[in-house]
């Protein structure tokens, strides 16, 4: 009969290191327990399909990432890099540099003067034009610094609506996905819907409290601003009209994966991407705060992490799907969006180093 072999010291005192390490050792985030929608998977109007298979992809120049793109007056395709360069792409197929924000320029949209809002995640909320280039305007809300500008849209009177992600996790300090991943693994409600209103220079928080604060769109009626609330899979809406002011319905819930931009089309629908599958593993620990702490402390391999998978839906401001876009095998992975103009949908992500094209 074989003898069990017993540990020696060192191997025990290496056994209680680990333990010591998985259990005690500082990690950045403290979890907040919820308990997460049961995920329903590729059904119903997300069943799995192939309608992005067929996309033509345009390498962006000397960087990657194009994670926004607005069109400008002329149908032009505008985005913002990793390396902080917003570019355009002319009608001649070269790429015209506009400016760099020495940030991270995430959400674009041009206003009907023609100026482009920006969401930097390192720097806040910009505006650059061709007569006065790019300016700073917005660091802090309410006292609160502006420490992962996401996204942007604005009014027909003019207010400028945009998220700051993660009043916790700094986009500069962490980078903007390792931020990500922090505060949806905390799930501590530290993200806002912001406005600025340029006349006055006035901000304030429209929403707090929201799980990582992403795509933002007013709606076709100037009735509601649409938010999307990534860590709890859904997107809300808020009333900013005279008769629903500060009103917040959940317009979508349970969605099968992570909302990201929202950016609204010609025809009165928006178009959302979905930047990653929801996660199994997150979910099954979201009510369990300390074993979040202990995954955390895991290498970064081991932990959750966005999934290699193509999504973009189109939805309307009453929670119907409209269209869902797909390619399982995410040759175009990440989907954060697209903006749709010229019979063309141009579609967003935040890791490639392209951005897609498809036409009908």
């Amino acid at each position: 009969m074989s003898k069990r072999r017993a540990l020696t010291p060192t191997a025990i005192v290496l056994v209680l290191l680990v333990i010591g390490y998985l259990l005690f050792w500082p990690v950045a985030i403290e979890p907040r327990a919820w308990n997460a929608p049961r995920d329903q998977g590729f059904v119903g109007a997300y069943a799995t399909n192939a309608g992005l298979q067929q996309i033509e992809t345009v390498a962006v120049p000397d960087s990657l990432g194009p994670e926004d793109i607005a069109l400008d007056a002329d149908g032009r395709p505008v985005f913002g890099l990793v390396s902080g360069d917003i570019v355009r792409q002319e009608h001649s197929g070269e790429f015209t540099v506009l400016t760099t924000t020495g940030g991270r320029p995430l959400g674009l949209e041009f206003d009907h003067q023609g100026s482009l809002w920006i969401a930097d995640a390192y720097q806040g909320l910009m505006r650059w034009t061709e007569s006065d280039g790019l300016e700073l305007l917005v660091t802090q809300v309410d006292g609160r610094a502006v420490r992962y500008a996401d996204d942007v849209d604005v009014a027909a009177d003019g207010t400028v609506y945009f998220s700051d992600a993660s009043s916790r996790f700094a986009a500069d300090t962490y980078g903007t996905y390792q931020a990500s991943l922090l505060d949806i693994m905390e799930h501590a409600g530290n993200g806002r819907l912001l406005a600025y209103v340029p006349e006055t220079g006035q901000t304030y928080t429209v929403l707090g409290g929201l799980h990582f604060a992403n795509g933002v769109a007013v709606s076709h009626d100037e009735r509601w601003v649409l938010v999307a609330e990534t860590g709890s899979y859904r997107i809300l809406r808020v009333g900013i009209g005279t008769d629903n002011n500060g009103q917040v319905e959940t317009l979508f819930e349970n969605l099968p994966g992570f909302p990201d931009n929202i950016n609204d089309a010609p025809d009165g629908k928006f178009w959302v991407g979905l930047v990653s599958p929801r996660s199994a593993a997150l979910d099954a620990l979201s009510n369990y705060p300390f074993a979040r702490k202990i995954v955390q402390r895991l290498p970064a391999f081991m932990r959750p992490q966005a999934q290699r998978y193509s999504h973009l839906i189109a939805i309307d401001s009453n929670g119907n799907v409209l269209q869902s876009l797909q390619d399982p095998n995410g040759g175009f992975a990440h989907v954060t969006g697209a903006a749709e103009g010229g019979g063309r949908l141009y579609i967003s992500s935040l890791h490639e180093p392209a951005f897609a094209i498809l036409e009908p």
